[in-house]
């Protein structure tokens, strides 16, 4: 009898113990603003150029990047590697890169370490033809309701200050970005972003130094279907520039994309998962105004992953 009334005790305050309450999460930075829509029109295209990815990571967890791309319309070939490598316990990681150009980069970052939300990083680069070298300090800080970043960019003359803050708050976000020359004196940059986001749908806008002002809506129709519509107009012009993409998940290994703007212009994407690691990708591009006068594009991609 003492066990029977334990046992129903015990249910009764595990009905009753309160929930924790919901964590909040950070705003995005500035540049992933209306990132829903910008991928809408930009992933899954890739016309005018073949190319081919691999990755791979080593037992010790060395992650490399294998890139290598042709432009079929200039012949202009180029490639990249790089490698990764992360130290979790320290909050550190290390990332180098070489591409045909003949240019090194090497970075290195620190995150939640100082403080919880902080990460800072040190990216340089070296061009071993010219002896060009340049530095670059980043800091970005997140937590609920901001997210805020300042790059200081080194230069012989003067550092350039890259600075920019998102405030976020029951799905409104509200964003600045400035660029600040100090060798000049200028404001190289100054940009405004506004945009509200819920669980299906987002609306984006922004003013680029007070001549460019652009806008998104992104909408997930369903499971299988997303679509984005995205503005654009530039003070002087009388031409507003607008598109319209929508992606269609086909099944869970291949997805279609379409996108059509005001120029008449039609890309078409499409990308299948031939196995897990290996991913194809074929897409073209349209020149609606002139069918029959050649200038078509295509392009062909490929991705392995191991």
């Amino acid at each position: 009898m003492v066990q029977s009334e334990s046992k129903g005790h015990c249910q009764t305050c595990h009905q009753h113990t309160p929930k924790a309450p919901g964590k909040m999460s950070a705003p995005p930075t500035y540049s992933d603003l209306g990132k829903s829509a910008k991928d809408i029109f930009n992933k899954g295209f890739g016309y005018g150029i073949l190319k081919l990815d691999v990755k791979t990571k080593s037992q010790n967890g060395v992650e490399f990047a294998t890139s290598g791309s042709s432009n079929t319309d200039t012949g202009k070939s180029g490639g990249h590697l790089e490698t990764k490598y992360k130290l979790s316990d320290l909050g550190l990681s290390f990332n180098q890169k070489w591409n045909t150009d003949n240019t090194l980069t090497a970075e290195i970052t620190m995150e939640d370490q100082l403080a919880k939300g902080l990460k800072l990083g040190l990216d340089t680069s070296f061009v071993p033809n010219t002896g060009k070298k340049s530095a670059k300090l980043k800091t970005s800080y997140k937590r609920d309701f901001i997210n805020a970043g300042c790059d200081l960019d080194f230069d012989m003359a003067g550092p350039t200050v890259h600075a920019a803050a998102v405030l976020g708050f029951e799905g409104w976000l509200a964003g600045y970005q400035l660029a600040f020359d100090t060798a000049k004196s200028t404001l190289t940059k100054n940009n405004f972003a506004l945009g509200y986001k819920a669980g299906d749908f987002q609306l984006h806008s922004n003013v680029n130094d007070g001549t460019e002002f652009a806008g998104s809506i992104y909408q997930k129709v369903n499971s299988n279907l997303e679509t984005a519509v995205n503005l654009a107009w530039t003070a002087g012009s009388n031409n507003t520039r607008f598109g319209i993409g929508a992606k269609y998940q086909l099944d869970k290994d291949a997805s279609l994309s379409a996108k059509v703007n005001n120029t008449c212009l039609v890309g078409v994407g499409y990308t299948q998962t031939l196995r897990p690691g290996v991913k194809l990708t074929l897409s073209a591009l349209i020149d609606g105004k002139s069918i029959n006068g050649g200038g078509h594009k295509i392009g062909l991609g490929f991705e392995l992953e191991a």
